[in-house]
């Protein structure tokens, strides 16, 4: 539990006051429109984070296939496939009440991230998902991202997180199953209804 004292910021000014002001690298890095180096980032990158806000606060969801999922229709527009998932559509639905949208593209062994910050709407234009397909699968819907800001992010988070370095990776058996942690998550879920939707999932596969 927090102290009852505990000491919290409530202003801009008090924030700024305990950190250094920003250079000069970092406030006018942001570009409108995303140059060549956004792009080839963008097309080797197999994950992203995308941040959306909606009616009930702000949610995050990943999003992963083979690298250059995300794709490139020109300067200020990327189309990202929406895959097979849980079906709980949160970013979605909230990009229906609010387009804003946030995105954050990782590539493996490369430690600067890329941040996109636009707007999103949700197309189920067969035309511009068609090239999205995998195994002959195109998805039923994407997000059509217009960019409004992109910039790099430097190397220091994946660097102190070491992130890509095998060593640090934990063991997985260190944790429970998936499984195992969604019977103590999700109340009335039995160890057979489980399995039943699990064969569910399984059968939907990942496209």
């Amino acid at each position: 539990m927090l102290p009852d004292d505990t000491r919290f910021i409530t202003d801009e000014a008090s924030l700024r006051a305990l950190h250094f002001q920003p250079m000069l690298r970092a406030t006018d890095k942001i570009l409108r429109t995303l140059d060549k180096y956004c792009r080839r980032i963008i097309s080797l990158s197999p994950f992203c984070i995308v941040a959306t806000q909606g009616p009930n606060g702000a949610d995050v969801s990943p999003r992963g296939d083979p690298a250059g999922f995300v794709r490139v229709l020109d300067e200020r527009t990327l189309l990202v496939p929406d895959r097979v998932g849980n079906n709980r559509l949160d970013s979605m639905t909230n990009l229906l009440v609010n387009p804003r949208i946030g995105m954050l593209f990782l590539v493996p062994g490369m430690n600067e991230t890329l941040r996109i910050n636009g707007t999103a709407r949700i197309t189920d234009d067969a035309r511009l998902l068609a090239p999205s397909a995998v195994n002959d699968r195109a998805p039923k819907v994407g997000l059509i991202v217009t960019v409004e800001e992109a910039f790099l992010h430097c190397a220091k988070a994946l660097t102190r997180s070491a992130l890509w370095d095998g060593n640090r990776h934990v063991d997985r058996s260190i944790l429970p199953s998936y499984a195992q942690m969604l019977l103590e998550h999700v109340k009335g879920l039995t160890h057979e209804e489980n399995e039943r939707q699990s064969k569910i999932m399984a059968e939907r596969g990942l496209y």
